[in-house]
C-alpha cells in the first residue's frame, strides 16, 4: 500500500502543546528538539520536511539535531505549529486515548534503548538509532486513525514494511530501511548482521520488558543479563520522567480531551495575534510599525495600550489606543517604573502590588485604569519598543500569555527590518541581494560534482570486500556529508552559520561513566575513576562527536589495561588559557604498559589493528578528524607506567549558545 512519506499521524496533545510553548517562548534549539523527538508524528513530519526535494539533492537528514539546521527555526516553529493544527483535525474516542498513549510510551522506550544499545556497542550515529527506534512500529499509529476493520489490520501486519518504506522515502539508505524491515527477526538471525539493524531489532525486544528480550541481548551482543536487567530499568525511569514532566499518565486511565482543548487556546492565541498584527500597516520603519500595532494589541487583549520606542538616551511615547496622545519623553536609565524596568530586563512587567512611581501614575493617567502591564519587544539583544496596557488590578494568565505572544510575533516581524528599512539605502539593499544570490549559484554548482562523487563512493563500497577500506570510504563519504550540510547552510540565510551547539563537558562524561561501568569496567579489577572540575565546561561541538571520541578513547584505554587490572582516569579542567584562546581541557590517563612503538609514529592514521577481529584500526584517526573538525587540539604521552591522550576543546562563549 503506497504512504505518502509526510503522511499526517496523531501525537499526544500534551507533547504538540509543550513543543508549541517552546516555540513561543523561543527557547533554545536543545530544548525544542528534546520536546519534539519524543513524538512518533511530529519525527515523522519533520524528516520528511528535512529530505525533501524543497532542499535539494544535499545529504540526508538522520535526526532532528540535523532538520533543525537544515530547515532554521523560523521553519521550524511553522511546521510544529502546522502540527498542533492537525492535531485538532483528529477525532479519538476513550479507547483511542488509550491506545495512542500506550504507543507512546512503547515507541519512546524502544527509541531510547536504541540509542543507549548504539552508544554502548559504539554504533556511530546514536541519534540515528534513536530516530529509528520512534518510527519502528508506525503502523500501528496510522492504525489508530484508520476506521476500516480490514485497512487496520493490514497497517498492524506490515508496520515493519510500511516503516522500511518510509525510511526509503526520506533517502535515509539501505541500512536503515533494513533495520526496520528486519526488526523482528529472531535473535539467531542476527548474528552476522548489520550493526544497526541487530542495534533496532534488540531494542524492540528489550522494550516488551519479557524474559526474550534479556536472552537475545546475550545472543545479539553478548550483554550480560545483570547489564541487560540494568540497561532496561534506566530506561524505564527515564521514560517514567518524561512522561510526568508533560502531564502524562502511566499508570492510569488516561484521555487527552482536556490536554486537547488547553491545545487549541494556544493556536487560538497565536491565530488571534497574527491576525491582529496583519491588520496593521507593515510598511516603513520598525517604530512605524510599532505605533500602527497598538491598535491590534488592544483587539487581542481588550485592553488600552501605549506604544514607547527607544530614541537615543530616551523612550518616546510613538501612540496609544485610548484617544489624543501628549507629546511624552522619558529617560531610558532605570528608574523603578513598569516601563523602563520592562525595557531593560526583557521581561514583562505588572504594576501589581508594587508602589507605582512619578511615571507610572502619569500613564495610569492616560489610560484612566487601576493597573499597568508592560510587554516589551525583543529581537535578540535589542528592545525595540515597550507596550504599556491598562489593566484591571489583578489582570488574569490570559491577558499575559495573550499580550505576551503578540510581542513575540511581532518581535518576528521586525527583526529582517532591524538592519534595513531605517538604516540602509535602497541600493545597498539591493547589492546584498545580488551577492545572496550569486552566493546560491556557486553553492549550486559545487553541490552538483559533490553529489556526484558522493554516489561513485557508494557504488565503489559495494564493489569492495575489504572492510577496512570500506570504513575509510565510509569516512570519506561522512566528510562530504559534512561539507554538503556546511554549503547548504551558507545557501541559506536564516540558517544558523554554525553546525554545532554548546555542549556541557562533565554533563556527557558522566552519562557516558554510568553505562562504562556496567560494562568496560564491570570487573572487580578494572576502575573508572572521573576527576571532574566544578567550573563550567561548555565547548563548542556536537554532542555526538563529542560522545564518540570519549567512548573510543576510554574503550582504547580499557582494552590497553594489563589483564591483572588497573585504573582508567577522566580528568577535566577549565577554563585553560593556552595561545590567546580560553579551552576546555580533557584527559584521559590509563594504567597500562604504554603504546608499542612501532605504532607511536602512525598514531592517528588508519593502520591495521593490533587488537584482533572487531577492530578496524580506524578508532584514534577518526578521533583526531572529529577533534580537528571541532578546532581542537589533541596530544598524547606515552611511557610503561600508562598513556594519557589531552585534548583541548574550544570553549564556548555566550554566542556560541544563541540560536536565530
Amino acid at each position: 500500500m503506497h504512504m505518502a512519506p509526510d503522511i499526517q499521524l496523531p501525537s499526544l496533545p500534551e507533547v504538540t502543546l509543550r513543543a508549541l510553548e517552546a516555540c513561543h517562548q523561543d527557547a533554545n534549539y536543545r530544548t525544542i528538539t528534546d520536546i519534539v523527538s519524543n513524538d512518533t508524528a511530529l519525527v515523522t513530519r519533520i524528516l520528511a520536511l528535512a529530505n525533501s526535494a524543497l532542499y535539494g539533492p544535499a545529504t540526508r537528514i538522520r535526526s532532528i539535531d540535523q532538520a533543525l539546521l537544515r530547515l532554521g527555526t523560523r521553519r521550524f516553529h511553522t511546521l510544529v505549529l502546522t502540527a498542533a493544527l492537525r492535531q485538532l483535525l483528529f477525532e479519538l474516542g476513550g479507547d483511542e486515548w488509550q491506545q495512542l498513549r500506550d504507543f507512546w510510551r512503547h515507541s519512546l522506550t524502544t527509541a531510547l534503548t536504541a540509542r543507549a544499545l548504539a552508544t554502548l556497542t559504539s554504533y556511530p550515529e546514536p541519534d540515528e538509532a534513536f530516530m529509528l527506534g520512534m518510527v519502528h512500529n508506525i503502523g500501528e499509529l496510522i492504525a489508530i486513525k484508520t476506521r476500516e476493520p480490514e485497512t487496520k489490520q493490514y497497517y498492524f501486519t506490515h508496520q515493519a514494511d510500511l516503516a522500511a518504506n518510509l525510511v526509503t522515502a526520506w533517502g535515509l539508505g539501505p541500512m536503515a530501511a533494513d533495520a526496520l524491515r528486519y526488526q523482528q527477526a529472531l535473535p539467531n538471525e542476527l548474528r552476522d548482521a548489520g550493526h544497526l539493524v541487530k542495534v533496532i531489532s534488540l531494542a524492540t525486544r528489550l522494550a516488551l520488558n519479557d524474559a526474550s528480550g534479556i536472552a537475545a541481548a546475550g545472543t545479539v551482543f553478548g550483554l550480560s543479563e545483570e547489564l541487560t536487567r540494568e540497561i532496561r530499568r534506566r530506561i524505564d525511569h527515564e521514560v517514567a520522567g518524561t512522561a510526568a514532566s508533560l502531564g502524562i499518565p502511566l499508570d492510569e486511565t488516561y484521555d487527552g480531551e482536556d490536554a486537547t482543548r488547553k491545545l487549541r487556546q494556544a493556536i487560538l492565541s497565536q491565530a488571534m495575534a497574527s491576525q491582529a498584527i496583519g491588520l496593521a500597516d507593515l510598511a516603513g520603519g520598525r517604530q512605524d510599525i510599532l505605533a500602527e500595532t497598538v491598535a491590534s494589541l488592544t483587539l487581542v487583549t481588550g485592553y488600552p495600550a501605549l506604544c514607547f520606542g527607544p530614541v537615543e538616551q530616551s523612550l518616546v511615547l510613538l501612540s496609544g489606543s485610548c484617544g489624543p496622545m501628549p507629546e511624552l519623553s522619558v529617560t531610558s536609565t532605570r528608574g523603578g517604573s513598569v516601563l523602563t524596568e520592562a525595557f531593560h530586563t526583557h521581561q514583562p512587567l505588572a504594576l501589581g502590588e508594587r508602589s507605582p512611581t512619578v511615571l507610572d501614575r502619569q500613564l495610569l493617567s492616560l489610560l484612566h485604569t487601576p493597573s499597568l502591564l508592560a510587554i516589551p519587544v525583543v529581537i535578540g539583544t535589542d528592545c525595540p519598543g515597550v507596550f504599556v496596557l491598562g489593566t484591571e488590578t489583578s489582570p488574569g494568565p490570559a491577558t499575559l500569555e495573550r499580550a505576551t505572544l503578540f510581542a513575540q510575533q511581532l518581535g518576528r516581524v521586525l527583526a529582517p527590518r532591524q538592519n534595513d528599512c531605517e538604516t540602509m539605502p535602497d541600493s545597498d539593499r539591493l547589492r546584498q541581494e545580488l551577492e545572496r544570490e550569486q552566493l546560491r549559484r556557486q553553492v549550486h554548482e559545487i553541490s552538483n560534482p559533490l553529489t556526484i562523487i558522493r554516489q561513485y563512493i557508494y557504488q565503489l563500497r559495494g564493489r569492495l570486500e575489504d572492510t577496512d577500506l570500506q570504513r575509510e570510504l565510509d569516512v570519506i563519504r561522512d566528510e562530504l556529508d559534512r561539507a554538503g550540510n556546511l554549503l547548504l547552510q551558507m545557501s541559506h540565510s536564516d540558517t544558523p552559520a554554525r553546525t554545532d551547539q554548546g555542549v556541557e563537558l562533565n554533563e556527557e562524561l558522566r552519562s557516558l561513566a554510568r553505562i562504562l561501568e556496567d560494562t568496560l569496567f564491570s570487573r572487580d579489577n578494572r576502575q573508572l575513576r572521573l576527576a571532574l572540575c566544578p567550573a563550567p565546561t561548555t565547548i563548542r561541538g556536537k554532542a555526538s562527536s563529542i560522545r564518540q571520541v570519549a567512548l573510543n578513547l576510554l574503550r582504547n584505554a580499557a582494552e590497553a589495561l594489563p589483564p591483572d587490572g588497573g585504573q582508567v582516569t577522566i580528568r577535566t579542567s577549565a577554563p585553560i588559557w593556552q595561545n590567546h584562546r580560553t579551552w576546555v581541557e580533557l584527559e584521559i590517563s590509563d594504567t597500562g604498559p604504554g603504546i608499542p612503538e612501532h605504532l607511536r609514529e602512525r598514531l592517528f592514521m588508519p593502520v591495521s589493528s593490533t587488537k584482533g577481529e572487531g577492530h578496524s584500526g580506524l578508532g584514534l584517526s577518526i578521533v583526531k578528524q572529529l577533534i580537528d573538525d571541532m578546532e581542537g587540539i589533541v596530544a598524547c604521552r606515552t611511557s610503561q607506567e600508562g598513556t594519557t591522550f589531552r585534548i583541548l576543546f574550544p570553549a564556548a562563549t555566550r554566542n556560541d549558545n544563541e540560536t536565530d
